[in-house]
């Protein structure tokens, strides 16, 4: 008897069943604690605040904790729509399953495309800020360090998942802890009204400041939402939670909440506690620290936001390997790529050739020029999270509609609002990330009809296992609702 089923993609697709040895499957072994750490591994809230954090510093001001508040609410809309999809879809394939399964074959197909953008390029972007903060005890050559970096987090990808998300935990906990110390030490030296936070003012020179408008403001928000992201990879994660229909979307909805807090708080006692307002937008927070406290503390905080960032890695490749192996369960490929990427560990059980293939590649993109390939990166994922939103406004017709799945209040206003807003978002990208992006989707689409179209019936056959469908309407009463 056939322990899986395939769910079509689309009303006109093929279904098949399968065999477990043709569709093999992922351990179910965590819950929402361990998708939680695992997930703010992710998100990685540390290097946001010490990374990304000064920049906005020098942009935005005073503002820069109201830019990121004001993104954070726009993140629970997006969280509500990442919760609801990912139980009614509970796949590790992500958005390409949720998408591909409510909107169609091709949609899905170019959802994974741009998912596999970021699966290849963010893990080496973020492991190149790693020599930075490893300085205060070693020179390091940043690019042979991220190298070595993302090789580690490789073979870390190779072991148990439930080993994994303790070993990344306990790295999150010196992360947070990192976080705490900044947020003790700016509260405990404030040096300005709290009211700059709701009327902010940024430096303008010659000890004279300026307001910081609505306009600028509303322009941080790309940055800000990317400061937040990384709460949705909980999704990928579904396959392999005890009860994803409960647990993704607590994972999702916790990991927002505590992401947020754990950023926006030091970022708020930094505002107050900068000595002055031209050191408030240098952003350097190390050096704050520093002056705060002592040297020592300091190098505590730096060493905290390398090991930020190697677990972050870590995670990355983790979660990612799981997009390549469901691609290859799914038949994304020749058959003998489709063997090998789906093919799990006996000790393990994890996806070892798809590890093997995000990882490796990933140390190796270390050693190139990574500026362009980081524009297209923020197109991908801005175009990935429309299709999401337009996937979310479909979520309940046909027989999704009668399914038991975790279901967003303020349905559909949420998904609509989303998808313009992100519309927007890609409206301000430069044209030349959005071309080569469009170029890479447009070479998929080719390879759609090329190779995938004429092979429907068993390429691109998008699958959830048997025993996660939803119950149909007789037993959607028990679904956990809004």
């Amino acid at each position: 008897m056939p322990n899986s089923n395939v769910v079509s993609a689309a009303p006109d697709t093929e279904t098949r069943s399968t065999t477990e040895k043709a569709a093999p499957k992922l351990t179910r072994s965590i819950g929402v604690v361990g998708g939680t750490l695992l997930t703010l591994s992710c998100l990685t809230p540390a290097s946001s605040l010490f990374v990304i954090v000064p920049d906005s510093f020098a942009t935005l001001g005073t503002g820069t904790a109201l830019t990121i508040a004001i993104a954070a609410l726009l993140c629970i809309g997006v969280a509500f729509t990442y919760s609801e999809l990912g139980t009614l879809i509970p796949s590790s394939g992500g958005e390409y399953a949720m998408v591909g399964t409510l909107m169609g074959r091709l949609a899905g197909w170019l959802v994974f495309i741009l998912s596999l953008i970021v699966v290849m390029i963010v893990p080496p972007i973020i492991a190149l800020g790693t020599a930075d903060y490893l300085a205060p005890i070693a020179h390091l050559d940043p690019q042979y360090t991220a190298a070595g970096v993302m090789l580690l987090a490789t073979v870390m990808g190779l072991l148990d998942l439930r080993a994994n998300a303790w070993i990344t935990g306990i790295f999150l906990v010196l992360e947070v802890v990192a976080c705490a110390v900044v947020a003790f030490l700016g509260f405990t030296h404030t040096n300005r009204s709290a009211s700059v936070l709701v009327h902010p003012v940024m430096d303008a020179g010659h000890g004279h400041t300026t307001a910081v408008t609505a306009g600028l403001i509303v322009a941080g928000l790309a940055t800000a939402l990317f400061i937040l992201q990384g709460f949705s990879t909980a999704v990928y994660l579904a396959e392999e939670m005890d009860n994803p229909r409960r647990n993704v979307s607590r994972t999702v909805l916790w990991t927002l909440a505590i992401g947020a807090a754990v950023v926006l708080i030091p970022v708020i006692a930094i505002t107050l506690g900068a000595p002055d307002l031209k050191t408030l937008g240098a952003g350097d927070v190390a050096g704050m620290v520093e002056s705060w406290s002592n040297s020592g503390v300091g190098t505590f905080v730096s060493l905290c936001i390398a090991l930020a960032i190697i677990n972050a890695a870590i995670v990355m490749v983790i979660q990612n390997s799981r997009v390549v192996f469901s691609s290859a369960r799914d038949a994304a490929w020749p058959t003998p790529v489709n063997r090998a990427f789906s093919h799990l560990g006996k000790r393990f059980g994890s996806p070892w050739v798809a590890t093997l293939v995000v990882g490796v590649p990933g140390a190796a993109l270390c050693f190139v020029n990574l500026d362009t390939l980081s524009e297209v990166t923020g197109v991908a994922v801005a175009a990935m999270y429309v299709f999401v939103a337009l996937g979310a406004l479909v979520s309940r017709r046909g027989a999704h509609k009668h399914k038991a799945a975790w279901r967003m209040p303020l349905w559909p206003a949420i998904p609509a609002l989303l998808a313009l807003v992100l519309v927007w978002v890609l409206w301000q990208q430069s044209t030349k990330s959005l071309l080569i992006t469009g170029f890479i989707v447009a070479a998929a689409a080719v390879y759609w009809a090329v190779y995938l179209r004429p092979r429907q019936e068993s390429h691109w056959v998008i699958s959830v296992p048997e025993d996660e469908q939803a119950p149909t309407e007789e037993s959607a009463v028990s679904s956990v609702s809004a």
